[in-house]
């Protein structure tokens, strides 16, 4: 966890596979602890073609079968099916905007939003701007994709800063972000 927060989360990710890594792990944490997720990542990795979603688009109920099986993952059926689900709808938003980083980026008017919480407490679990990627995911077709899911997914890929301003990586952020 510790070097999860210290090298990656609230790091900008403008890499399609990567954000899609980050929406699965995201969905694949509801009503579980982040630190559950993030044990099993290499395991997810391995399971799903390493977050292809080309590849995962095309699974059959052959991969569900295995997937079910694969004790290195969440053996879920709904987040299973919906990782496979949020492939294809993931493909067509890539067609459709030329990448899911220009589709995605456009809930913060493609810049990180700087926020200044110096507890923890004060950080909310979800905002306008994820209610407003929640609400059009939703429409097209993506699952396990609620509000609170959307800004967990915003704060780990660097939508948003959420490192307390007493944290050492706020600044780091804030100046990669400028």
């Amino acid at each position: 966890m510790i070097r999860y927060h210290d090298d990656e989360w609230g790091t900008s990710v403008h890499n399609d596979r990567k954000l899609f890594e980050f929406l699965i792990l995201e969905g694949a944490q509801a009503g579980l602890s982040w630190s559950t997720v993030l044990k099993k990542r290499k395991n997810y990795r391995r399971a799903f073609d390493n977050f292809e979603p080309k590849k995962i688009a095309g699974y059959t109920k052959k991969d569900i079968k295995r997937l079910l099986g694969d004790a290195g993952i969440i053996r879920n059926r709904l987040k299973i099916a919906a990782t496979i689900n949020n492939a294809r709808q993931f493909l067509k938003v890539q067609k459709e905007f030329g990448s899911f980083d220009k589709y995605i980026w456009q809930f913060v008017n493609y810049k990180t939003i700087i926020n200044k919480y110096k507890t923890l407490s004060k950080m909310p679990a979800k905002t306008r701007e994820s209610d407003a990627m929640s609400k059009d995911l939703k429409r097209r077709g993506f699952k396990f994709i609620g509000s609170t899911i959307c800004y967990a997914f915003m704060q780990a890929v660097g939508m948003v800063n959420d490192h307390t301003t007493d944290c050492f990586r706020y600044d780091e952020i804030n100046r990669k972000a400028q």
